[in-house]
């Protein structure tokens, strides 16, 4: 068994919290993507799995046993960087068994576990050529193939795709994705990219300011955030958030967004919501794909209200829109044949099925 754990870990540079004495349970065979801004701990968090970074507090246990002590080369985890970290006088099977001759491992045993590898990343052809020859994606492969033969307990990822292009990275996330159904060896994989998490993932941890904001499956965090920070990070484009109060109106629950704008609470939130009726520090977010243009049909706690749209940004399968409530810019997806025109008046739909009402001095989803 290969389960992580982390229990009240902190990670201290001087005076300066990197790390605010975290939890976190990895189960075995699981793929964690840690997500977070730059500065928020997560790559700080995945040395110290690794042993490169000494803990300032709390406990570190791999499979069971706490390594709070143990070097990295004894804590049998292989780590996969960002710059693929390649020896460029040896070809690619030599890379991928570098690591397995200083274990002094059977000669037979390497070879087969090179050749193994090297099937299971397509990169055979490739075993006697020079990293210089191969492009970048070949290099994340065999960087992944040197972890890979090491047949470790867990594996651990840096920013692997950071310095591939756009077209690359979106394949090599599928490459890793079928690496982990084959292979199935406990994944801790840190990114800035919440796509990448979102693809990649079985659960996510995102991080903010050393500290684990919310931890849960893709479908969970983007269609049930905890807090705003998680609401606004995950999802391209972001979340919407409109100031607004909630306003009691003939037995009704109202989110009123201005003198002119309201929409009706769904009638299963109510319950949840009434105690917040007056409150000051209220937002509404609703994501881009919850506003549209109208349709012939109206489903319920689907409303229309019209807008004058002030940027219009087509993306081929869809157009995005954008306008003003509040002072704050709002984006819509709409159909590329709505008719969104920039500087106009455009008939919207908004579905408050998807909607979330945020306590904004807190920060938390009520």
């Amino acid at each position: 068994m290969a389960q992580v754990t982390l229990r009240k870990v902190v990670k201290k540079y001087d005076e300066v919290l990197a790390v605010r004495g975290i939890d976190l349970d990895i189960a075995d065979k699981e793929f964690i993507v840690l997500v977070g801004p730059s500065g928020c701990g997560k790559s700080t968090t995945l040395r110290m799995i690794a042993g490169l970074e000494e803990i300032s507090g709390g406990d570190i246990a791999i499979g069971g046993d706490v390594v709070n002590d143990v070097p990295p080369k004894d804590r049998d985890i292989a780590m996969v960087f960002q710059n693929y970290a390649l020896y460029p006088h040896m070809n690619v099977y030599e890379n991928m068994s570098f690591g397995l001759k200083l274990k002094k491992t059977p000669k037979d045993v390497i070879d087969q576990r090179v050749k193994q590898a090297a099937q299971i990343l397509d990169i055979t052809e490739l075993l006697d050529r020079k990293p210089k020859q191969l492009s970048g994606g070949q290099r994340q492969r065999v960087a992944m193939g040197r972890a890979i033969v090491r047949d470790p307990k867990v594996f651990l990822f840096d920013e692997p795709l950071s310095n591939l292009d756009a077209k690359l990275r979106v394949q090599m996330r599928t490459e890793i994705k079928k690496v982990h159904q084959k292979v199935r060896t406990t994944t801790v994989y840190v990114t800035h990219d919440q796509v990448e998490a979102m693809t990649l993932a079985d659960r996510v941890v995102v991080m903010n300011g050393g500290l684990i904001e919310q931890v849960g499956s893709p479908n969970d965090l983007y269609h049930s955030p905890a807090t705003k920070f998680v609401a606004g990070f995950i999802g391209s484009p972001a979340m919407n958030f409109i100031t607004c109060q909630l306003e009691q109106t003939a037995g009704a629950l109202r989110v009123r967004l201005n003198d002119t704008l309201s929409f009706p609470v769904p009638a299963d939130r109510t319950a949840r919501y009434t105690a917040h009726v007056g409150k000051p520090s209220l937002m509404l977010g609703l994501r881009p794909e919850h506003i549209t243009e109208t349709k012939p049909h109206t489903e319920s706690n689907q409303h229309d209200f019209d807008m004058v749209i002030d940027v219009v940004e087509p993306m081929g399968m869809e157009t995005l829109v954008y306008f003003t409530v509040n002072g704050r810019e709002v984006c819509g997806r709409v159909n590329p044949n709505a008719g969104a025109e920039a500087a106009r008046s455009m008939k919207l739909r908004a579905d408050l099925s998807n909607m979330h009402l945020i306590d904004d001095s807190t920060g938390k989803v009520l």
